[in-house]
């Protein structure tokens, strides 16, 4: 049975940018590759914790009553500690940004030493990088408990858990410029990328999308286009409760929903593309997106 990307890389993709904790200079360590969407990526991942956003869930998770700190590796607590940072920091990007000055006043809310926020070597990405993770987390949790969501026809589906996933980002709409920025520096752009593929995955998965081939990547390409233009229409919208922009997705959804004709006719054309450039384009979308 399928499984969507983010159901099985996203604890892996959260890996792969763990910290080298066991480096003995943690404030230089070197950054791990990003996760590829590859079955060899999950199956690395196998041998590592997953942390930031992973280790946070799980430490909130934890039975009531136990210490999860009694059996815990001095790495685990590490990273648990890590995580709780990172989720208190959120609480300050409104007034500080995606900042250090942020990620230490997290810090100090869950009254660790400021001197923590050394140990994330790409300080701002890794803030940014938990609010995605954390976030699609979320939007599978939601996925997974809200009934009502099967019972709206795909394109519904879709434009609501586009929705719901853009509204994640509400409180943050002042500072999003400064995130978009952020993700866009060549250092983060990959680990970017992946985690909207991810995003735009888990969003068709949830729709029912059983699509096979081109149409794959097709599809993933168009609402992965939708979410972007979408998310920038957000940061300029001042109507009551950005009204205008989930209008402006509605109407997008909708228009991508007539399918079989625009579907295929973008299918020919990334076909004879590919053909005449021997394929690279599609394949390089294959490599990226593959699951």
């Amino acid at each position: 049975m399928y499984r969507s990307a983010a159901r099985r890389l996203l604890p892996a993709a959260i890996c792969q940018r763990t910290l080298r904790l066991s480096s003995p200079t943690p404030f230089s360590a070197p950054i791990a590759h990003r996760a590829s969407f590859s079955a060899g990526a999950a199956e690395n991942a196998q041998n590592h914790k997953p942390e930031y956003a992973a280790a946070y869930n799980s430490s909130t998770s934890s039975d009531e009553g136990r210490n999860p700190r009694a059996t815990a590796s001095p790495k685990a607590h590490w990273q648990e500690e890590q995580a709780r940072v990172l989720h208190a920091s959120l609480g300050h990007v409104i007034r500080l940004g995606w900042t250090d000055a942020a990620m230490v006043a997290g810090a100090k809310e869950v009254g660790l030493s400021p001197s923590i926020v050394g140990s994330f070597p790409r300080k701002e990405a890794a803030l940014v990088e938990f609010f995605m993770d954390d976030s699609l987390q979320k939007l599978i949790d939601i996925i997974d408990t809200k009934e009502d969501l099967k019972n709206l026809i795909p394109s519904h589906r879709v434009s609501k858990l586009v929705r719901i996933r853009l509204e994640m980002q509400a409180p943050y709409i002042s500072k999003w410029p400064q995130a978009l920025s952020i993700q866009a520096q060549p250092s983060n752009i990959s680990t970017s990328f992946k985690q909207r593929a991810m995003l735009v995955d888990e969003i068709w998965h949830a729709a029912g999308d059983e699509a096979a081939d081109t149409d794959w990547y097709v599809k993933r390409t168009v609402l992965g286009g939708i979410y972007s233009t979408t998310e920038l229409y957000m940061l300029t919208d001042t109507s009551p409760d950005f009204q205008d922009t989930w209008a402006f997705l509605d109407e997008r959804v909708r228009d991508a929903f007539d399918l079989k004709k625009t579907l295929q006719e973008v299918k020919y054309l990334a076909e004879a593309v590919g053909a005449g450039m021997g394929g690279p384009a599609q394949g390089f979308l294959k490599k990226i997106l593959q699951g």
